[in-house]
């Protein structure tokens, strides 16, 4: 759905869930029963940005938290879809599973390694899930929580009993790692991170609420130009801005800062539930900045509200499920527990997926 032309001002409300009844007149619900992530091996400090640009470490640390990053190498052979398939294995050994359990695979990526085939069917293919369906969603940072959505109600539709879901994007190689492209150099970092979706008989676990919206007015404010055309009003063409990260860094944190906020409270009010209700917030890792600001904006614990972009950057799709992946491994998430998944990016996209697990 469509918000109002203002970048974050939107007032449409999060739908509240309906458990459907699948074909028979049976009930089911699903559960997360797996997690797995992966990252390049190679990792790049803030003092390493010292060396390739004009820029500090308590600069970059100061402005958005981030002190490193890994950064893919192609003579590693580090694509996207390996990053994803390396998740997706730790993923479905995790959840008890072999590969050919899964009946359907969905990537968010909004750097496939080649427009076609997809990421999704590389994963596929390289795991041996037997034929199961495959298919890419780009929604930028929002893509994983956009596909949380979508693999839960595909299930709750009974079409489907297992679905892998992943996050994966090798953004660095739409990076300028020198001083003038330092502004959004110094934020990104690649990785991937992947879920396993299973129909379960207990109808309390899956989705309490969720909401995904859009505001293509805002696309001007982060954007890859592929050709001349590409560029927007106001923004002068520049040969070497091609295939580069265009951002307007305040136009964007106060997009990021707004709607963060308005989105959680969105989607506490469709669930009926308070902030102190859910058990575990898993955010994009946009900027330490925003996520402290909306941790003191609901008075929420650093227990509860995850952070660590410290470590890996923005990954754009990968961030929310590295920091599932994360937690659930510490033995963090437990039976029972709410956890709701929030991500904001470009298009503009943002979304929220609250979940009993």
């Amino acid at each position: 759905m469509s918000s109002s032309p203002s970048v974050g001002a939107e007032t449409t409300r999060a739908a509240p869930i309906q458990r459907p009844t699948a074909a028979g007149g049976s009930r089911f619900g699903v559960r997360i029963s797996g997690s797995g992530s992966a990252i390049p091996q190679t990792r790049l400090t803030n003092k390493d940005l010292e060396q390739l640009m004009d820029t500090t470490d308590e600069w970059i640390t100061q402005r958005t938290g981030i002190r490193t990053r890994h950064v893919f190498k192609h003579d590693l052979g580090e694509t996207t879809a390996r990053l994803a398939t390396q998740a997706s294995m730790a993923a479905v050994a995790d959840a008890g599973l072999s590969p050919s359990d899964i009946d359907l695979v969905i990537v968010a990526s909004m750097t496939p390694d080649a427009p076609t085939p997809s990421v999704s069917c590389m994963v596929s293919s390289a795991l041996g899930t037997q034929k199961a369906g495959a298919m890419d969603i780009n929604a930028a940072c929002s893509g994983f929580v956009y596909c949380m959505n979508v693999a839960h109600d595909l299930i709750r539709g009974g079409s489907y009993r297992n679905v892998l879901v992943i996050g994966a994007d090798r953004i660095t190689r739409h990076v300028d790692f020198s001083t003038y492209g330092r502004a959004t150099a110094v934020l990104f970092g690649d990785g991937a991170g992947a879920v396993v979706l299973r129909r379960t008989d207990d109808d309390t676990k899956g989705l309490i609420a969720q909401a995904m919206f859009s505001d293509g007015s805002g696309a001007k404010h982060l954007y890859i130009p592929a050709s001349k055309a590409d560029f927007p009003d106001g923004d002068a063409f520049e040969e070497r801005k091609i295939g580069f990260v265009q951002m307007n860094g305040s136009a964007v944190f106060k997009f990021a800062v707004g709607t963060f906020s308005r989105l959680i409270e969105q989607t506490l009010e469709s669930a009926g539930i308070g902030p102190t209700d859910v058990d575990h917030y898993v955010c994009h890792q946009s900027n330490a900045r925003i996520l402290e600001a909306a941790r003191e904006r609901f008075g929420l614990p650093p227990e509860k509200l995850h952070v660590n972009i410290d470590r890996y950057g923005n990954t754009v799709a990968a961030s929310v499920p590295l920091v599932f992946d994360e937690i659930r491994r510490a033995g963090r998430v437990r039976e029972g527990h709410k956890v709701m998944f929030l991500a904001f990016g470009a298009g503009l996209t943002w979304g929220s997926s609250l979940w009993q697990v």
